[in-house]
């Protein structure tokens, strides 16, 4: 099935770790939605370093680097988020991350709403873990997060358990189930960009 305009697909991680294991997730990810016919953007969230929000700190204005997180987002109408769990949730940075880019840009006119990078979007949620379960319980807390700032949560999600043995020397997953797993979060997550961001 050709698509005339390829969707734009967000994919990052929540770690900025040089060998993380949900970072090599998401190359994986990027390479199958490229295959798929996605455009992709590869965001590396330690490219846009963010002190920790506090409100006090907006009120002397909104960081550059969440302006510009803003609009990436915004651009994008379906993400795919690559979650490690820290403490059986998600990790302190893509916290930080939504915090300020949910939060209004009083003095850029553009984003004073705070959800209009998030909303309507189409989110797809993966995780890789050390962990027999793979990062699940991260997911859990991310999706009603994602939920409340109005995105659409694919209902497909999944764990690559025993994450640190589940890559090749190439960077590829080595289990056919797992890779047909993930495609499947990926085929889902364009199948509703689609439909949801036309």
């Amino acid at each position: 099935m050709s698509h005339s305009h390829p969707l734009p697909l967000l994919v990052f991680a929540g770690s900025t770790r040089t060998h993380s294991l949900n970072r090599r997730l998401a190359h994986v990810v990027a390479d199958l939605a490229e295959a798929a016919g996605a455009q992709v953007t590869r965001l590396e969230l330690g490219d846009h370093e963010l002190p920790l929000y506090n409100a006090d700190l907006e009120a002397r204005g909104t960081p550059e680097a969440a302006i510009r997180l803003k609009e990436i987002f915004h651009a994008h109408p379906a993400w795919i988020v690559c979650s490690p769990e820290y403490n059986g949730s998600y990790t302190g940075l893509l916290k930080n991350t939504i915090d300020w880019v949910s939060s209004p840009a009083k003095a850029h006119p553009e984003w004073t709403s705070g959800t209009k990078p998030f909303a309507g979007k189409v989110v797809g949620l993966l995780s890789a873990s050390p962990g027999a379960l793979g990062g699940l319980n991260s997911l859990s807390h991310l999706a009603p997060l994602l939920r409340r700032l109005q995105c659409w949560v694919a209902p497909n999600q999944f764990a690559v358990a025993k994450a640190n043995e589940a890559f090749d020397a190439d960077g590829r997953l080595v289990s056919e189930a797992a890779r047909q797993s993930v495609q499947a979060v990926v085929d889902q997550v364009l199948w509703a960009g689609r439909r949801l961001g036309a």
